[in-house]
């Protein structure tokens, strides 16, 4: 009786039924199985596109190449100018660069030497040593410089400083 106990199988749903048993004992299987998928290879990242922008977009990506190189070195001044007042000012100023860069990208005539100086400018101002205590004008700064890393799709980046807001004393009170 164990020897037809091993040999049937009865099953209640899958093969018709409660109390129906069925020989599987000669049954060889997959046997005819699939052919592995084969993995195809990772795609080879595109190559750069060289710019064929009109005259009036080669004039705008020279304008906002010169702007974005002058950026740090402006700052520094206001800095030296004004303090951090002139940090403010300085990121006002740079908002509506940042704008410009958006919309030069946005209507297709953006250079990649446009986008690579912008990322680049951007690397320069974080790494200046500027006496900033106001921890406003810092994040008014890393956000300007984080929404133009965002729109030229440069994620990842660990570089920005990190605000240092003031705690309560142990007395309760706020230096």
């Amino acid at each position: 009786m164990s020897e037809e106990l091993n040999e049937v199988a009865q099953y209640s749903t899958l093969d018709g039924g409660r109390g129906m048993a069925l020989e599987y004992s000669g049954f060889q299987w997959l046997q005819n199985r699939p052919p592995p998928r084969e993995v195809a290879p990772p795609t080879p990242p595109s190559p750069k596109i060289p710019f064929s922008g009109g005259p009036a977009a080669i004039a705008r990506n020279d304008e906002l190449i010169k702007a974005l190189t002058a950026a740090p070195d402006v700052l520094y001044e206001r800095f030296c100018q004004f303090g951090q007042l002139g940090v403010l000012g300085w990121c006002a100023e740079f908002s509506e660069l940042v704008d410009e860069v958006k919309a030069l990208g946005r209507t297709g005539g953006m250079a990649s030497a446009t986008r690579d100086c912008a990322l680049e400018t951007c690397r320069e101002i974080l790494k200046m040593n500027l006496d900033v205590k106001m921890q406003l004008i810092i994040i008014y700064l890393s956000g300007q410089i984080s929404r133009l890393r965002e729109f030229l799709n440069e994620t990842g980046n660990e570089d920005y400083p990190v605000p240092k807001f003031p705690l309560p004393s142990p007395s309760g009170e706020y230096p």
